[in-house]
């Protein structure tokens, strides 16, 4: 691949954000037209701008990024429905048991504390 000038790529970007800007300004600005109309307008100028930003390096190397996402999406292991409950299950049980857990030791330490500096009656 060879070396981008980055005076042009930072040239493209900012043409890319001006296109973005543009069209929602356009969007205002033609108030009078239909509302539909002028959407379609913001999301071809959005393509547009989305065509224009990848042409950058920094496009690119986002586009390899989204590719190689896509392709570590599919070496994923999604668990059953049957092992999501189950292992969901376990968790909630396990917290509501460390739940009653730390609240009695709570209530036992300040009942020590209470019969150490006698207070509480």
């Amino acid at each position: 691949m060879e070396a981008e000038n980055p005076f042009l790529d930072t040239l493209k970007l900012l043409l890319a954000a001006a296109i973005l800007v543009g069209s929602i300004l356009g969007y205002y600005y033609y108030a009078d037209f239909p509302t539909p109309l002028r959407a379609l307008g913001v999301l071809i100028a959005f393509g547009l701008a989305v065509a224009v930003a990848m042409q950058s390096t920094q496009g690119r190397t986002l586009w390899r990024f989204i590719q190689g996402s896509r392709v570590e999406m599919q070496k994923v292991f999604w668990p059953t429905r049957e092992e999501t409950l189950q292992t969901t299950l376990t968790v909630l049980v396990f917290a509501l048991i460390m739940g009653v857990f730390f609240w009695l030791l709570d209530l036992s330490l300040l009942a020590l504390t209470r019969r150490l500096t006698g207070q509480g009656g």
